[in-house]
């Protein structure tokens, strides 16, 4: 992967096979099993590990189910191309923010939020109940009182986001936001507006969007939410790139299954 940005640690497993997944899916998605590659032998992996044959098959079950790995007879366990990987499956997208965020990665996520989103503000300023616009208003809320480059202020736009989606009275709208909920976070905190004027611009179109959906205008909403998400890409494109590891950050994701 290139361009990389930042790593943002998320929580551990709590089995062994799901931990063993989640070590494996990191190297396939840094590139450390690349594309078409076969990987090493169950042998070779069980004493990397330390787990048993039965542990190590469970967990290249759970990658096969994900995407990332495909098994042939007399060929063995094969990585993948990324266009097969399930980027909507929860554990995969926190084992993109183990292996370390890129330009791509951003530049995808900002692509499904465009043809998403700004829908779903749409349909909230014609569904949207008091109960949405208080929460929008808290949300708003939360982001003035925050340091923008604070944990506090991403979630308080990742708050308002997921309000907006919830609003919508779609299912799968709803869904779309939960499912990449931590990636949306991550992308925020990577895009604070540590500028005054940048922080300015961030709450004033914030602020619009909820004024749309308070007073009905689904047009008004819909310009207001896209703006949002191109302001947030270009302040990601004006980033310089770095390798160094991010604080960790709450997330909504926890990857594997309870034992």
């Amino acid at each position: 992967m290139t361009s990389r940005l930042v790593v943002i640690p998320t929580r551990r497993a709590h089995s062994n096979h799901a931990e063993v997944a989640r070590s494996i899916g990191v190297d396939i998605i840094a590139g450390r099993y690349a594309e078409g590659v076969r990987l090493p032998g169950d042998a070779e992996l069980t004493a990397m590990f330390g787990v048993s044959r039965p542990v190590l098959r469970e967990s290249v079950k759970t990658l096969v189910a994900k995407g990332l790995l495909t098994t042939k007879a007399r060929v063995g366990t094969v990585v993948r191309e990324r266009g097969a990987w399930n980027m909507f499956d929860a554990d995969v997208l926190a084992w993109h923010l183990d292996a370390g965020i890129d330009r791509r990665f951003l530049n995808d996520l900002a692509e499904i939020r465009l043809a998403v989103e700004p829908r779903a503000a749409a349909l909230a300023a014609g569904r949207r109940s008091e109960a949405d616009i208080a929460e929008l208003n808290r949300s708003m809320a939360r982001m003035r009182a925050e340091a923008s480059d604070s944990v506090g202020f991403a979630d308080g736009d990742l708050a308002l986001h997921l309000a907006v989606a919830n609003a919508s009275g779609n299912l799968f709208m709803r869904s779309i936001g939960n499912v990449i909920e931590a990636a949306l976070r991550a992308s925020f905190l990577l895009s604070a507006p540590v500028e005054t004027q940048d922080r300015e611009t961030v709450l004033l179109w914030h602020q619009r969007i909820v004024d749309a959906i308070a007073s009905g205008d689904a047009k008004a909403a819909t310009v207001a939410m896209t703006e949002v998400i191109h302001n947030g890409l270009r302040r990601h494109e004006e980033a310089p790139a770095s390798s160094g590891a991010a604080p960790a950050i709450s997330t909504a994701v926890e990857s594997g299954e309870q034992s």
